[in-house]
């Protein structure tokens, strides 16, 4: 059994019993099922440039990351490939590196050329997109209703933090398998930069 000539490849999807994967194809991105061994989809042109890098959402079977050449991040729903989920375009040259959070989905990396690693929240296409229910502990002694709950403001999809402690193309970035909120970056001039997601936005998505 042949595939295509693959520019990268992505560990198996952590979903459908590990029975699946995907590759990157020049422009393209096609999906491949092993219990059958065919192409289950493919994106056609889904970067204007090469596609570096994939990722899969690990709490969201059907959904893909990835990035390139265009200097763009993409999120994508493989059930419709016909336009990307999402776009984010907050890098200025070539984007090599896209990493969900294995256990905050919401919390998305991404390495590039221009010497900048971006953490990114979002938060509208991830597993939790909607605020949690939380008892109020402000309420006033007069209140009717000392139990009553509040839903909080969910968050709402931006640029986290901007990360330029490297001088040089930023190459690979990696969540820690021991602790969701660190993380590393690697960058050509062999520079490893360990940062942590910030603090408050650590509790708001606890709490």
């Amino acid at each position: 059994w042949t595939l295509y000539p693959a520019t990268d490849w992505r560990p198996w999807s952590p979903h459908h019993n590990c029975s699946q994967l995907a590759t990157a194809n020049d422009t393209a991105i096609r999906g491949w099922d092993l219990r059958t061994m065919s192409q289950i989809y493919c994106v056609e042109n889904a970067h204007g440039q090469l596609v570096r890098d994939l990722d899969f959402n690990p709490n969201r079977q059907y959904y893909l990351a990835s990035c390139g050449d265009d200097c763009k991040v993409k999120f994508w729903d493989v059930r419709n490939v016909q336009e990307p989920v999402k776009t984010l375009e907050e890098h200025s040259h070539w984007v090599w590196s896209v990493r969900y959070n294995q256990s905050h989905d919401q919390l998305v990396l991404t390495a590039s050329s221009d010497s900048r690693l971006i953490l990114s929240n979002m938060v509208s296409i991830s597993s939790e997109p909607f605020g949690h229910m939380v008892d109020d502990e402000e309420l006033s002694e007069g209140e009717d209703n000392p139990q009553e709950e509040k839903v909080k403001e969910p968050l709402k999809d931006s640029v986290v933090s901007t990360y330029e402690e490297h001088e040089d193309s930023v190459y690979a970035a990696e969540w820690s398998s021991a602790d969701p909120w660190l993380f590393a970056s690697l960058s050509y001039d062999g520079r490893l930069v360990i940062n942590r997601v910030p603090r408050a936005l650590k509790y708001r998505i606890l709490l």
